[in-house]
Order: C-alpha cells, then sequence, then structure tokens
C-alpha cells in the first residue's frame, strides 16, 4: 500500500533502500518491504521516495537540557530560538524519527560517541518495531469497570483483558503480541491503532464484557458510562476509618465506610476501641474479617464506595436493641465522601436521614480533600531482547548481560525505562514523560517506538559494538541540519550521561 506523502520528506537518506526501475525505491525499514515510487509515502506513511532516495517523513527528536541557575532552570527554546546553536555536552539524540534497521543485521541509524564530564560514552539510537508489545493502563477509580480477566473490546475486537485490581485503582492489560499477531487480520490492525492512539496520549473509548465503557487517556480523568471520575479513594473502608477515627469523636456514635473491598464500622473496629469508644449495635452485611472489618457486603458496581450500592442504609443487617439507643447518631460515607448520609436512629431504633451537622461535613469534606485525582496512566512495555539488539552489538548476549547489571542505561525517547528482572531485555516506560509523537507503527502490524541505550565507549567495544559505525555527536548535528526537532529536556528525567543513580 502506498499514498501521497502529506508533508515535505526530509532528506535525510538511509543506509539501506533498493533502488528499483523507474525510480522506484524498496524500503527495507520492515518485513512489509514497500515498494515506494517517486514522491510517494510508504504503508506506514514514515518513509518516502524523494528523488530516488528512501527519506523518513519526520524530524529526529533531540532532547536540549538548560543550565541551571539558582535552583531553577533557564529557559533556552523560545519562540525566537533559531535552533542552530546547539551544546553537544547538554544534547542528547533520542530515537524518535531516528528511523529503523529492521531487521537488525545492520548497525543501528545512529551511534553517537560525545564526552559527558570526562567520560567518552556512546549512545545507539534507533526506532524498535515491537511487535511483543502492549500497554498497562492503570485507571484510578473505585468503580467495578468489569469483572477480572474480562476480555476489552475496540470497534468490536478484543485487544487485551481486566487484570488484578490495585489499591484505589483499576487494571487493565491492552496489546500483547497474541492481539497483534494471533487473531484475525482486523484484531491485529485494531490492536495495534489501539496501542498507537493510547501511548500517543489520545483518547480511546474501550468496552469490557460484562461491564462498562471506559474512555482512557493518559494523564486524564476516566470516563466511565459517559460520567468523567473525579477522585481516586482514600484509602479502603477500614483504612477510612483508620485516618479519621479521631476527628469523629464526640460527633457521631457510629460510622460505616462503604466499600466494595474492606467495609468499616468504626466501633467495632481497633482503631474505636483504642478510642474507648461505645459500642453502637448495628451490624452490617458482608463475611465478617476482623473486628470493624467486613468483606462482600454488596455486588461491585458503579455506586457507593465501588459497590452497587445506592441506598446505603441496605448494607444493616440487624441493629441490637441491648446495645443501641434512640439518638444515636449515625454516618455512613464512601471512601472518597462523594456520597455521605447522616442519620439518627429514633425510638424504634430506626435510622432517620437527618441534617448533617457542620462538623461531621467537615470530616466528610476532609475525606475528599485526601482523595488524588482519579487519572489514567498508560505504561508502554515492550520485549526489546530480539534482534533489535545485533543493531547495538554483533554479540546480544552481552548487550542483555550489561543492561541486567545497570552498566548500560535504557531509555525511550529519553524518558527512563523500568527494566524488568530475568531474561531478555522487557522495558516498560511512562509514555507521558516521553517526547509528542513518539511512536509509530508498521502494517505488519507492530508498534514501532524510539529506544536508545547509553554506555561508556570502552564498554561499548568490549561488548563487540559497531566500532567502526560510531561518529561524534557534533557530526551526527551538523548532518541533520534543519532535519530535526528539538524539544526542552523534562527535568524530571534523569539525565542519561549522570552516574547510575544520580
Amino acid at each position: 500500500m502506498t499514498g501521497t506523502a502529506e508533508t515535505e520528506a526530509h532528506t535525510r537518506p538511509q543506509k539501506f533502500g533498493a533502488v528499483e526501475e523507474d525510480g522506484v525505491v524498496r524500503c527495507d525499514a520492515c518485513p512489509v518491504l514497500c515498494r515506494i515510487r517517486p514522491g510517494r509515502a510508504g504503508a506506514c506513511a514514515r518513509y518516502a521516495n524523494r528523488d530516488g532516495a528512501l527519506v523518513r517523513t519526520d524530524p529526529v527528536v533531540l532532547m536540549h537540557r538548560t543550565l541551571e541557575e539558582g535552583g531553577r532552570f533557564v529557559e533556552f527554546a523560545g519562540g525566537d530560538w533559531d535552533g542552530q546553536m546547539l551544546d553537544p555536552a547538554r544534547t542528547f539524540v533520542t530515537g524518535v524519527g531516528a528511523g529503523t534497521t529492521y531487521p537488525d543485521y545492520k548497525p543501528a541509524p545512529f551511534i553517537v560517541s560525545a564526552e559527558h564530564e570526562g567520560v567518552d560514552t556512546v549512545t545507539v539510537v534507533t526506532e524498535g518495531i515491537f511487535s511483543y508489545c502492549g500497554v498497562k493502563v492503570k485507571i484510578d477509580t473505585d468503580r467495578h469497570l468489569g469483572p477480572e480477566t474480562a476480555t476489552i473490546r475496540v470497534e468490536g475486537e478484543a485487544v487485551g483483558h481486566v487484570t488484578t485490581a490495585e489499591y484505589g485503582s483499576q487494571m487493565l492489560s491492552i496489546g500483547g503480541v497474541r492481539h497483534l499477531t494471533g487473531g484475525s487480520k482486523k484484531e491485529g490492525t485494531v490492536a495495534c491503532d489501539t496501542l498507537l492512539r493510547l501511548c500517543s496520549g489520545e483518547p480511546v473509548a474501550v468496552t469490557i464484557e460484562g461491564g462498562h465503557e471506559v474512555v482512557v487517556q493518559a494523564g486524564a480523568a476516566p470516563i466511565v458510562d459517559g460520567r468523567p471520575e473525579e477522585r481516586m479513594r482514600v484509602g479502603c473502608g477500614s483504612a477510612t476509618i483508620g485516618i479519621f477515627a479521631k476527628q469523629w469523636v464526640g460527633h457521631v456514635d457510629e460510622v460505616i465506610v462503604v466499600d466494595d473491598h474492606i467495609t468499616g464500622v468504626l466501633t467495632e473496629h481497633q482503631a474505636g476501641r483504642c478510642l474507648h469508644m461505645r459500642p453502637a449495635g448495628i451490624r452490617v452485611r458482608g463475611r465478617k474479617s476482623t473486628p470493624g472489618r467486613y468483606f462482600q457486603v454488596a455486588a461491585p458496581g458503579l455506586g457507593w464506595g465501588g459497590t452497587d450500592i445506592t441506598d446505603p442504609l441496605s448494607i444493616i443487617q440487624k441493629i441490637d436493641p441491648e446495645v443501641a439507643w434512640p439518638g444515636l447518631r449515625l454516618l455512613l460515607v464512601s471512601t472518597t465522601g462523594e456520597d455521605a448520609l447522616y442519620c439518627v436512629l429514633d425510638e424504634a431504633l430506626r435510622p432517620v436521614p437527618a441534617p448533617m451537622p457542620e462538623a461531621v461535613r467537615a470530616v466528610v469534606d476532609r475525606i475528599g480533600e485526601n482523595c488524588e485525582p482519579s487519572l489514567c496512566s498508560v505504561l508502554f512495555m515492550a520485549g526489546a531482547g530480539g534482534s533489535l539488539r545485533a543493531g547495538v552489538t554483533e554479540n546480544p548476549v552481552l548487550l542483555t548481560r550489561s543492561v541486567a547489571r545497570g552498566e548500560t542505561r535504557v531509555t525511550l525517547g529519553g524518558a527512563p525505562a523500568y527494566i524488568w528482572p530475568g531474561g531478555g531485555i522487557t522495558v516498560m516506560v511512562d509514555v507521558t514523560r516521553m517526547p509528542k509523537s513518539s511512536f509509530g507503527y508498521v502494517p505488519t502490524p507492530a508498534i514501532v517506538a524510539p529506544i536508545e541505550f547509553t554506555l561508556p565507549r570502552a564498554l561499548y567495544l568490549r561488548l563487540g559494538g559497531h566500532g567502526a559505525d560510531i561518529v561524534s555527536l557534533a557530526e551526527v548535528l551538523r548532518s541533520l541540519g534543519a532535519e530535526r526537532r528539538v524539544d526542552e529536556w523534562r527535568p524530571d528525567n534523569p539525565w542519561p550521561f549522570a552516574p547510575a543513580g544520580a
């Protein structure tokens, strides 16, 4: 498949790209092997044929670190910056726009040498083509999005599943090689498109079987069945009791914090006992775990505390007339403080809703104040243990071992990567810490992502690195000319050339 290049292709020639008859160039950046006619782009729109040469349609992204003065970063890349003077000591070449050399029997597009604090370093820069990749999505909400292991669908196609929930968050696993290559062609295409959009910070609507529709966007609040979430719970029901118990003493006689996982009951709870609170005799439904902590008080749902409850009084199983008393002040509240009901027991020991006293309202508001904003986090996860390593070294296992030992630093678009222990090079990175437009795709289908390996030059040569292809950073900057995009270095990302742990 070919298409007209919508933007002028950058003229930096690639290392490879066979010229055929009539000026056609066969692109070998991925296994699709597009035959690209002059003035046209390949199927991925990332490579084009310009005057018989295979060129990239996007600029290489350079990250430039500002100097610090008096503890603050000095801005350098204002609107009138001409882009001509870049200090190599403060410039990092990312894999974004660098191009690929897949299959990697040939050296990476850039193997850059530079000196940093007296140490000769090498950064191997490339874009990897990842079939073994996906995203882990953390959604900060108590709402029940769907059963664990439920299939996640986009456009009707299976693209992932719900995985184990974490404290205050629902977790999704999307993508992976089985969805990209193990199903129908449409499934693979939709899965690839979903990953690309999520990694690019775009909103994606997913439907969970047996659950709900969720709009997911990195760094934004999730939208569940059309309703934006606002708060991540302060803790489970038991934790909420423990945090605020002392603040309730003297203002209420009993507090029930409704939660899908652990519902808390103040006077039974250890916190209430330590504060010498009088037993209230109100027993809630569910399975008692330890005093004041109840499991399974209701089914999961979109109601109070991630349950299906809309009437909180329905979780009261009984009120013991030998213990409770008329006038007992009862507060029912959710783990986010978004839902709350204040009641007083009448002469028949029935809870009767009543106006909430200001002192009680203040503690309910404080629950909300202590809830962090509900956000979606998207972490790209990929296996870089395949042929990509051959673009770095002729003996790939030495690179794997060096990465595992922490000698070689791995970044994606300059962002720090978490390296999973064990065999291979399995990386995970927060997509919001990467430059804009870091990701692409090839229609095999697979995701294209930047990756950089930074290490001392002497170590690189010992690992069997491609020494003959090393070029200086100054030379790279000269060769790129205007075919580059300069982004400001994120100060929360560690500088790749800094010593490990700095």
